[in-house]
């Protein structure tokens, strides 16, 4: 039995130690906002915040989350910057396709959380993780700029 705190709950999964945290979210836990890309780190769709930090869950395993402060896309509507960065979102129009985009919220909220008025290179350094299909690139960094004005 692992134990977390998971968008501010206190969970018990019983998963192996070894599973993939992706897995656990979207297999035990049903929250199913976090989304499969490749597997390897490399896409960022499945990016969660673990202590605050952004990070892949498709490869850490849920041994690496015990005793952790979890957060994932289900949980940022109650977090100040999470919902000005998803009223951006929206605001801006920035998804297409939209699969990539809980990943992209994620890591755009970690970057708002530690820089509260980032430049463009500190925007696409921190978002540079997250591969979006639809070349939707302009738009999330104009909408990671009206969430940092909206939050000033």
């Amino acid at each position: 039995m692992t134990s977390l705190t998971l968008n501010g709950q206190a969970q018990r999964c019983t998963a192996d130690p070894n599973t993939p945290l992706l897995w656990v979210l979207r297999d035990e836990l049903g929250l199913t906002g976090t989304k499969f890309g490749c597997g390897m780190a490399q896409c960022g769709a499945c990016t969660v915040h673990l202590n605050g930090n952004a990070v892949r869950s498709c490869v850490m395993p849920l041994a690496s989350a015990a005793g952790a402060q979890l957060n994932t896309i289900e949980g940022l509507a109650n977090d100040p910057v999470g919902r000005a960065v998803m009223d951006a979102w929206v605001e801006t129009d920035v998804a297409q396709c939209g699969y990539c985009q809980s990943g992209q919220v994620m890591s755009a909220v970690a970057l708002l959380k530690s820089t509260k008025k980032p430049s463009d290179a500190q925007i696409d350094a921190a978002m540079a993780g997250n591969l979006c299909r639809c070349g939707a690139y302009m738009r999330i960094r104009a909408a990671v700029h009206a969430a940092a004005a909206k939050l000033a």
